[in-house]
């Protein structure tokens, strides 16, 4: 029974792009020339005949059944038999013959020889014994292709001819001689031609289920390999919650390290157990919702039922949310962008009249303190505004990156010598590995350190009165991608604002403009980074820019 996905994810058609095989481009591995099964089957069989032949002959040599023409032939040839039949399965394993048709041809005319020996050694080709041939010849068919297994088929109707001829010479009848290797001879060709026709239906047949077998194998794998990668994660469970299935965008976006959780419980490793029962429970098709995996990782899931003969599993289907937030972020950008590119020279011309008037009157010596303390008001709130236009034009007028694959371990010091001496403070640094690549637009990756670094550094002086940040660098355990940490000794970010603070003009300081924490996630977003908070086990606020793989193309 073929599987019957019931999918409930959405309204919106999934467009899934496919990859079709076709027999024709197969080129399965060539099988054995012989059935190991058949090999064995002919081994102990020509074992068996030996023995029984020369057990029969010792028991029965007083009432003549067989041998009577020439008894002392029949014994050497019959216990000869025997022990090569027995040495050759020492000799020469099932496995051995497979693909080896010198040998099972010396073990056909050997059978031959030594069947037609004792043959004429006892009642001629009228002998019973003769019948034995047609299983010899059957074997044949099978082992030999082609036009040899009916020459081998004539070499026994000449030999049993000849036979004929030979048995005057010890008193028999020739005429009835004759009929027997003529009816023996007929009953050759007809084994002959029926199981080399079997043989090659069945031959057929095998290499078309190894075609099927290799075919199902390919399609296996580019399934397993479409699921794997696919940016797409996905978990498929059974009843028990007991994971059977989980793909690579599954374990990165729960940020798991590359491992084995095959069996394992759901539950063991990810907080969203209560929704799939949840959804098992209501009977009704899966609504997408959206959910917080950690602090700055929102997961949109949905469920679908996979319904087999064994049992009823279920898959659950995780995307970034992060990627559709940023669609909506793009179309507030564009109307942000018309916006300012509107307004910024008719809010910049007054602006920057009432920031000049506001200095002319600081000049004046006659204001008094109180009116004095009014002007600087003007001239700090009109730089304010300012700065908040120069920001918003930064946004309006992004430009694409220019990505280049740098290495941070040696990037970063240099960010470092720059940036500290106009600063009033400290940054350390510290790396987990000595290489660390990562893609990504220096100018960009320069401007977002600057803006974490300079608000780690105010921060930390607020609550420590030691301006102090240190950046580390390091690789992710899942998907081998670079990070840089600004850990900051401040307070942190509570967490009823975690999904405020990168929210264009929202701040927490009188003095802030509110753009830098969203330019900074924008920067990151175009260089498909991306820029979250969290705090260390130590209790530090840490902002993290988690980088895109180096050998990905942006």
């Amino acid at each position: 029974m073929r599987p019957n996905v019931v999918d409930s994810q959405s309204n919106n058609e999934r467009s899934t792009a496919c990859t079709v095989l076709t027999m024709t481009q197969l080129n399965p591995s060539p099988a054995p020339a012989h059935n190991i099964q058949v090999i064995q089957v002919y081994l102990y069989y020509r074992l068996i005949v030996s023995v029984l032949l020369w057990l029969t002959f010792i028991l029965g040599s007083d009432d003549g059944i067989l041998g009577e023409q020439i008894p002392q032939l029949f014994r050497i040839t019959s216990a000869s038999y025997s022990l090569l039949c027995l040495a050759t399965i020492f000799a020469f394993p099932p496995s051995s013959l497979v693909n080896s048709m010198k040998r099972i041809s010396f073990m056909l005319l050997t059978d031959t020889a030594a069947l037609f020996l004792m043959i004429h050694s006892s009642h001629g080709i009228s002998s019973s014994l003769s019948y034995l041939l047609l299983i010899n010849v059957a074997m044949a068919s099978i082992f030999i292709r082609g036009q040899l297994a009916f020459a081998f088929a004539a070499i026994t109707s000449l030999l049993a001819l000849a036979e004929a001829f030979y048995a005057p010479s010890l008193k028999s009848n020739i005429s009835s001689q004759l009929f027997a290797a003529g009816t023996l001879g007929i009953l050759i060709f007809l084994t002959t031609v029926s199981f080399h026709y079997l043989t090659d239906k069945v031959r057929k047949s095998d290499i078309e289920a190894a075609f099927q077998a290799q075919y199902a194998q390919q399609l296996q794998q580019l399934a397993q390999h479409i699921v794997t990668r696919m940016r797409t994660g996905i978990i498929v469970i059974d009843n028990t919650n007991c994971v059977q299935l989980i793909n690579q965008s599954a374990l990165q976006l729960l940020d798991l390290p590359m491992s084995n959780y095959i069996g394992r419980a759901l539950g063991e490793f990810c907080n969203f157990e209560a929704q799939v029962e949840d959804w098992r429970n209501s009977n009704a098709s899966s609504i997408p919702r959206i959910h917080t995996l950690r602090p700055g990782q929102e997961v949109r899931i949905s469920f679908a039922r996979l319904e087999t003969s064994e049992e009823e599993r279920a898959i659950v289907y995780m995307e970034d949310h992060r990627s559709l937030a940023q669609q909506a972020q793009q179309l507030k950008l564009a109307s942000l962008g018309r916006l300012t590119a509107s307004i910024a020279h008719e809010v910049r011309n007054p602006l920057g009249a009432i920031s000049h008037a506001a200095q002319l009157l600081s000049e004046i010596d006659y204001f008094h303190g109180t009116d004095q303390r009014l002007v600087e008001i003007i001239i700090d709130q009109s730089s304010r505004v300012n700065q908040i236009i120069e920001n918003t034009l930064v946004i309006s007028r992004r430009k694409e990156p220019k990505p280049e694959i740098l290495e941070l371990t040696q990037w970063i010091p240099k960010f470092i010598n720059q940036y500290q001496p106009a600063q009033h403070g400290n940054v350390g640094f510290s790396v987990s590995t000595a290489h660390i690549s990562a893609k990504f637009d220096p100018t960009h990756l320069a401007q977002v350190l600057t803006n974490l670094c300079d608000n780690g550094l105010r921060y930390s002086k607020l609550h420590t009165g030691d301006a102090f940040i240190e950046i580390h660098a390091g690789i992710g355990d899942n998907d081998e991608s670079a990070y840089i940490d600004v850990i900051d000794n401040g307070p942190g970010v509570a967490e009823a604002q975690l999904e405020q603070i990168f929210d264009p003009f929202y701040t927490t300081d009188d003095k802030g403009s509110g753009l830098g924490l969203f330019i900074s996630k924008e920067l990151c977003e175009i260089n498909q980074a991306t820029l979250s908070h969290f705090k260390t086990k130590e209790g530090k606020s840490c902002f993290r820019i988690n980088c895109s793989h180096h050998q990905r193309m942006i």
